[in-house]
């Protein structure tokens, strides 16, 4: 049957599928609007009969989106264990169908295609559930069948976890990065010793004596090295780390609890934080939550160097490398379990070193650089609100700036009325103008968000070429290095059976 002669519209191909008889797909209008069809069991589907005979026509709500999940399984997130992975942020709900083009090259690599955090969805008003829609809506138009995880980014409170719950989500990922006591980095001795006697030792179920005892007097072995504690490393860490640590087991708990006999994994994130997580740090870090209980896919340290937003890493290579060896080290020794990458978005130089020593143990978390893509496709093919959003951008950066880990200058960045058309999207290359067009994306969409929106649903596969060719230089180098196989760890078999 011709579905575009039936309908009146222009089908995906790609999204055309038919289950137990019942064929469905997404189609567009000419005046932009997409549609899901139903043609057969349009059971639980809200819409419009095109006629006695021909498909419904559904408009892409919350409702309409949870039926297809019910019926194309594949469109349902799931865990994804120890293989290496990559997040992809997406702040419009426009970039799955980008995302998916370049996973698509990369066979090794398993993609989380929706990832938002707390922070963004109320920068961007969208809920968990609408971040969530959006990735089924990109996966359904382009035909994804293979896993695919969603992951709750950025979690700091119990009540930020139940909304990620009711939707869906399989990845959680830990923040407590606001329990991080950064000034026991460099506090003096008798400080710390305070700092330490303060700690919630019945919430970590422990006391000073019991920890000096489990980590005093022994080496532990990471493989091919070692690492040891003396007094002042190990009671800076457990200053630094032991209200995060409690917390995280809170958050952990909380989370096991509301989603019962439902898989899911953790990933826990101590990488916004002043100060770099040492491979001492993140061994007490690991060893402690493991004797807690608790059991995660992925840790995020605050790697050493600068993990700035849209730029590429800041710092000495051979630096990172040496630390990075025994991070990976510490993550073998103590999981396996994946090494994350927050901030890994454009941080190109790296890519390469991590991949050759993670060997697959690697997750690369990616946000606002979809953003900045979707900005670069405006600055194409329309030039003129690309220039009234940088303006704006401009004057907004010195606010927007304060949650973020950036070092952009104004005085760096043409005014935009100095700049022809064909130089706007060359701006998307420098470091000044992406990292301020990136954190003001909250401001942006307050502004300009329905013709943003409007421009790129205009010109899509103008997004989706960008997309698919950025992302490209971001995955190559981790698929050339697959997962260490054999059976699972405990971590991910605890994160699988939803213990």
């Amino acid at each position: 049957m011709d579905l575009e002669q039936l309908t009146g519209l222009t089908v995906y191909p790609r999204s055309m599928v038919e289950v137990d008889g019942t064929a469905y797909f997404l189609a567009q209008s000419d005046g932009g609007g997409k549609r899901l069809g139903v043609l057969g069991d349009a059971t639980g589907f809200e819409g419009t009969r095109y006629d006695q005979r021909g498909a419904l026509l559904c408009p892409l709500t919350p409702t309409n989106a949870a039926a297809l999940r019910a019926c194309l399984p594949w469109l349902r997130p799931v865990p994804l264990g120890l293989r290496t992975s990559a997040g992809f942020g997406d702040r419009l709900g426009l970039a799955t169908p980008g995302h998916v083009r370049a996973v698509r090259q990369f066979s090794s690599i398993a993609p989380i295609f929706a990832q938002q955090s707390v922070r963004e969805n109320a920068r961007t008003g969208r809920t968990p559930q609408q971040v969530l829609d959006d990735a089924t809506w990109g996966l359904f138009q382009e035909g994804w069948r293979d896993p695919w995880g969603a992951d709750a980014d950025h979690l700091k409170t119990p009540a930020n976890v139940d909304a990620f719950v009711t939707a869906g989500y399989t990845l959680y990922t830990v923040d407590p990065g606001d329990h991080v006591d950064n000034d026991a980095h460099t506090a003096l001795s008798a400080e710390v010793e305070a700092k330490v006697q303060a700690l919630p030792w019945g919430a970590l179920e422990d006391t000073a004596q019991d920890m000096e005892r489990r980590y005093l007097g022994r080496p532990f072995d990471l493989g091919e090295t070692a690492l040891t504690f003396d007094r002042e490393v190990l009671w800076r860490a457990a200053a630094k780390y032991g209200h995060a640590i409690a917390h995280t087991v809170r958050m952990y708990r909380h989370l096991a609890g509301r989603m019962g006999d439902q898989a899911f994994e953790l990933e826990v994130s101590v990488d916004e934080t002043e100060t770099p997580t040492s491979p001492a740090e993140h061994l007490f870090i690991a060893s402690e939550l493991r004797r807690l209980g608790v059991r995660w896919v992925s840790l995020a340290p605050r790697f050493v160097g600068r993990f700035e937003k849209g730029v590429d890493y800041i710092g000495d290579l051979e630096t990172f490398a040496a630390e990075f060896t025994q991070h990976v080290a510490v993550a073998r020794a103590l999981g396996p379990y994946k090494l994350s990458l927050h901030s890994g978005s454009d941080k190109f130089s790296i890519y390469p070193i991590v991949a050759r020593l993670a060997k697959g143990l690697a997750h690369l978390k990616t946000a606002g650089t979809s953003y900045l893509e979707a900005l670069r496709a405006v600055a194409q093919v329309t030039p003129a609100l690309f220039r009234e959003i940088l303006a704006f951008a401009r004057e907004r950066y010195d606010t927007d700036r304060a949650t973020y880990h950036v070092s952009a200058q104004l005085t760096n960045i043409p005014a935009p009325d100095t700049l022809s058309d064909a130089d706007l999207p060359g701006l998307l290359e420098q470091f000044d103008a992406r990292q301020v067009l990136h954190v003001t994306f909250g401001s942006v969409l307050d502004r300009f968000g329905d013709r943003l929106l409007a421009t790129l649903r205009r010109h899509e596969e103008v997004y989706y070429a960008l997309l698919e060719a950025h992302f490209q230089r971001h995955l190559a180098a981790f698929a050339e290095e697959q997962c260490p196989g054999g059976e699972m760890s405990v971590y991910e078999l605890f994160a699988v059976e939803g213990k």
